[in-house]
């Protein structure tokens, strides 16, 4: 399989594999146990938790897709329950939890955690400060394979957003005109933006643009892989999440 064959058969299945994670009841019912507050509290405190002690203004920046006034409130929320190292940590278990109850069975996660690993270690994290972040939490050794899948699940989620930011802003598109241009306005106004007016026509090439430019980001972790073992992750991506390969 070709680097960018393999891309784009795995981009959209584990992206959308984390939002099912992130948007889960169950996800949020581990916060609530955790102390935290009902609404977004555990997800920014958690999800950002590894930049450590920031400011709400600077968790936002390196954030990018969310709307402001959403993670501030979530950030600030989150804070009188434990410490920005702890939430990540109870939020990479939250990960693992849910990987261990929807990860099908018959999924080699051996071999995907195998190759997975081997794409995490291969991508430069320069300006990508959230996936360095996730990258550095620790990964369950033999005891939690299921586990361990997921939470790399995750951060090569984190890697192709970080990616993706970067790309929308040198396309010279804002992060919330990527959000209309891609969701729509009701989904950006979900995800936190004010009253977003709908997508001019002209912004559309530029996040398409974009959207190469973050597959051209990603190519040098895929190059690490033979076309074979490419092939072969694309395979485990689509049985993990439940998406067919053609």
């Amino acid at each position: 399989m070709e680097i960018f064959d393999c891309i784009a058969a795995v981009a959209g299945p584990i992206h959308d594999y984390g939002d099912e994670f992130m948007s889960d009841d169950a996800t949020a019912a581990i916060g609530l146990r955790a102390g935290f507050p009902p609404g977004r509290g555990f997800y920014c405190r958690g999800r950002f938790g590894v930049l450590g002690e920031a400011p709400a203004s600077v968790v936002q920046a390196v954030q990018g897709f969310l709307g402001p006034d959403l993670v501030a409130t979530g950030w600030r929320d989150g804070r009188p329950v434990m410490p920005a190292e702890e939430a990540a940590g109870c939020y990479a278990e939250a990960v693992r939890t849910w990987g261990r109850a929807h990860v099908p069975a018959a999924v080699d996660v051996e071999r995907f955690n195998f190759l997975a690993q081997r794409l995490i270690d291969a991508a430069d994290a320069d300006a990508l400060p959230l996936f360095a972040g996730w990258r550095a939490q620790p990964v369950p050794g033999g005891d939690d394979p299921v586990g361990a899948a997921m939470q790399r699940i995750h951060v090569l989620r984190e890697h192709r957003g970080a990616c993706h930011l970067a790309a929308v802003r040198l396309c010279g598109l804002s992060a919330r005109e990527a959000m209309v241009v891609n969701l729509g306005v009701e989904q950006a106004t979900h995800y936190g933006w004010r009253e977003p007016g709908p997508a001019a026509a002209d912004l559309i090439p530029r996040w398409q643009r974009a959207e190469r430019l973050t597959d051209e980001l990603q190519a040098p972790l895929y190059a690490t892989l033979t076309a074979r073992q490419r092939a072969e992750f694309a395979r485990l991506v689509g049985a993990l999440t439940g998406v067919r390969s053609s």
